[in-house]
């Protein structure tokens, strides 16, 4: 049975955010929102977590998984980017996209992409994503939370916990966060590829 938080959509209280990002520590998997859409969450360091998190989502491990992270900064310790790369991400950051880029060699093999070695990256601009990350002091591992058979991400926190109550221990209420999920562009070769046209726009960045 799953815990139910209401959250400020700009100022979410601190105590809460404080127990959501501890029910994360302790292995738990979490529905929270996001600058695009609802997302499922989970800690980085909890591979049974992240098994629910795919059972959920219905997803294998060649589907790349999201690390939501607080800042580019951050960003540089999970993946290599290079000058041109970090230009692109820091006109793009915080957004609504996530970027596919080679993983460091710190990267745990079970986060990357199984054959390619790559990892999904993502600095979210929503004011409760983003207390949760800092509260976390660590990225946290993520992916759109659109169950297999629907045609787009649950958008209301009501339905989420209708429908998913028993397999989730946390549901962070922020209110409507819209039903389209990031736009998705893969920097691992020599100019970007759009894999998934999404709410952040391409023409700002110039693609």
């Amino acid at each position: 049975m799953s815990q139910y938080f209401s959250v400020h959509p700009t100022h979410p209280q601190q105590r809460l955010v404080r127990q959501a990002a501890d029910i994360v520590r302790q292995g738990g998997l979490i529905a929270y929102p996001t600058d695009s859409c609802y997302a499922l969450g989970c800690h980085i360091g909890d591979k049974d977590a992240m098994d629910r998190l795919r059972r959920v989502r219905g997803v294998d491990d060649s589907h790349h998984l999201t690390l939501m992270c607080r800042d580019l900064s951050e960003i540089a310790s999970y993946a290599l980017v290079d000058n041109v790369q970090y230009r692109l991400l820091k006109a793009a950051t915080p957004g609504s996209y996530t970027f596919i880029l080679r993983a460091t060699k710190e990267v745990p093999r079970r986060l990357m992409h199984p054959r390619r070695k790559t990892i999904g990256v993502r600095v979210p601009q929503h004011p409760v994503a983003h207390a949760l990350l800092t509260e976390l002091n660590e990225p946290m591992l993520s992916a759109t939370l659109q169950l297999p058979g629907d045609d787009a991400p649950m958008s209301e926190a009501g339905e989420i916990r209708a429908r998913l109550e028993k397999r989730l221990d946390l549901i962070l209420d922020a209110g409507h966060c819209g039903i389209v999920p990031s736009t998705v562009l893969d920097l691992t070769g020599e100019a970007p590829v759009v894999l998934r046209m999404g709410s952040g726009p391409v023409e700002t960045l110039g693609l």
